[in-house]
């Protein structure tokens, strides 16, 4: 008896020194890409912020990739629908290692190029441990409020409404001047 009594008296006290564990409150996510702001490729920064009232389409982005011809299409839907969409462009050296240049290079081949006139973001990474908190938010349900995606490959896109939330995700192979993107800027 006296040994289940010192057992029970043990128990009690290792319990009791066991520290309370903290409420903790749910992570709070943005629920709007234009809570975003991202180090632009020009240096500065582009706040989505700006772009309230317009569609964006955000694209993670390769030089030495096989859709990098993309890059011109981009460019002509930007400059099309200058009015009612903003491109975002976001090199990422994820895939395959098709984007091993510094920001400095991608910008000047991008312009020298393609003529890139729509906003680029420093190179960022779209999957894996460092995932950009951006890319994090456009790829999860959780997150963003509307789907969870996966970004497969460069050129990935993703469109967002003029309140900025996501509308729909395209895998590289839908080109900017698809009519799966172009339905929604009519």
């Amino acid at each position: 008896m006296k040994n289940f009594l010192l057992v029970v008296v043990l128990l009690v006290v290792c319990v009791a020194a066991i520290p309370k564990a903290k409420k903790l409150k749910p992570k709070a996510y943005p629920k709007t890409i234009h809570a975003f702001k991202v180090p632009s490729i020009e240096g500065g920064t582009i706040d989505f912020k700006k772009y309230k009232g317009k569609k964006i389409l955000v694209v993670n982005t390769a030089s030495k990739c096989g859709y990098t011809p993309q890059y011109e299409g981009l460019e002509k839907l930007y400059k099309e629908h200058k009015d009612k969409l903003v491109v975002v462009g976001f090199p990422a050296n994820n895939f395959g290692g098709q984007e091993p240049g510094s920001d400095e290079e991608i910008q000047q081949f991008c312009k020298a190029r393609f003529g890139v006139t729509f906003p680029l973001a420093s190179k960022v990474e779209v999957v894996g441990d460092n995932t950009h908190p951006l890319f994090k938010w456009l790829t999860s349900k959780e997150e963003n409020g509307v789907l969870d995606a996966k970004v497969k490959w460069n050129f990935t896109k993703f469109l967002l409404d003029e309140n900025g939330k996501l509308l729909a995700t395209f895998e590289s192979k839908v080109t900017p001047e698809s009519e799966e993107i172009l339905k929604y800027l009519k």
